[in-house]
């Protein structure tokens, strides 16, 4: 039976009755004000030799609420991006108004959020878990737990997402691809643009040789099929979404499908679209909204955590 057609999919029954739970009690936010754009920060990172930038956007009446903490989104760029890209590019500052979300956007530059093989300094990955997040969470209000983290990205960035969420499930409550570049470990990434320079010198400095310890270490496909059954169920609830015209679409299938193999609670949306600003927009637009039906949106008071 033909699936792509349908917007939402999900999986046992378990997972239904979970989702309802979290239905009843999640919280839509509808602050009134302007959710706030702060200033360019830098994290003096050790792993990396050198500063970090990043941006954060605090939720509508921050600085009023000393007494709550917040959930966080963060959000990563694609190749050719950088941390500036989703505050530039895409309303995502507007949308945020309506949730009650921190949101981290790093910068990883072409380093595919994993631990570079050949270059020591480049661990976008441990910069990521060990360094950003316990810096995030000691400069602003976070509700630091799993319940209340979240990861999504575009292209590039979908794909470290949906790695962290896997390697890294006692993290992350939910996780987002928009437009996933999924199979980058596996020589194959090679045919998405087999004469873009950025591609081949990202892949070839991130992972190695073909046959190399973090190409499998970072495979998602492999990961998931080799991993036990108890770590299977401990896994965050995963997002996916991508263009009906993008070049990606059939790996953004065959994860899909995989993930209904394995019965893992997934939802796997296809729109019409490429590989483009105006569908990462309507998508982090969307992840907002579903992640907030997670209940994950809602901030937490010293009397509740």
């Amino acid at each position: 039976m033909k699936m792509k057609n349908k917007i939402f999919r999900s999986t046992v029954f378990s997972f239904l009755l979970f989702t309802l739970c979290l239905a009843i009690s999640a919280q839509e936010a509808q602050p009134a004000g302007r959710a706030v754009l702060l200033p360019d920060q830098k994290l003096a990172s050790k792993l990396m030799a050198r500063d970090m930038p990043y941006r954060v956007i605090v939720p509508v009446g921050y600085d009023a609420k000393p007494e709550q903490r917040f959930p966080v989104i963060y959000l990563l760029h694609g190749l050719a991006g950088h941390f500036t890209n989703w505050t530039d590019l895409t309303k995502v500052t507007s949308y945020a108004a309506k949730y009650n979300f921190i949101i981290v956007m790093p910068e990883g530059n072409d380093g595919w959020y994993t631990d570079s093989a050949t270059v020591p300094e480049d661990k976008y990955e441990s910069y990521l878990l060990r360094e950003l997040i316990p810096e995030i969470d000691k400069k602003y209000r976070t509700v630091r737990d799993r319940a209340h983290r979240v990861v999504a990205g575009l292209s590039m960035g979908g794909y470290g997402a949906i790695k962290f969420g896997l390697k890294y499930p006692d993290m992350f409550s939910v996780v987002g691809s928009f437009s996933g570049a999924l199979t980058a470990p596996l020589p194959s990434a090679l045919d998405i643009a087999p004469t873009w320079k950025e591609l081949i010198d990202s892949l070839a400095s991130v992972y190695g040789p073909e046959d190399s310890k973090t190409r499998r270490d970072n495979d998602i496909f492999r990961l998931l099929n080799e991993m036990p059954v108890d770590k299977l169920r401990s896994l965050p609830f995963i997002y996916l979404a991508c263009g009906t015209e993008d070049n990606l679409l059939k790996t953004n299938r065959d994860l899909d499908a995989l993930l209904l193999d394995k019965k893992l609670p997934h939802e796997f949306r296809e729109a019409p679209g490429k590989h483009e600003w105006p569908f990462w927009d309507r998508q982090v637009e969307q992840f907002l909204r579903v992640t907030a039906r997670f209940g994950v949106g809602m901030a937490v008071s010293p009397s509740g955590h």
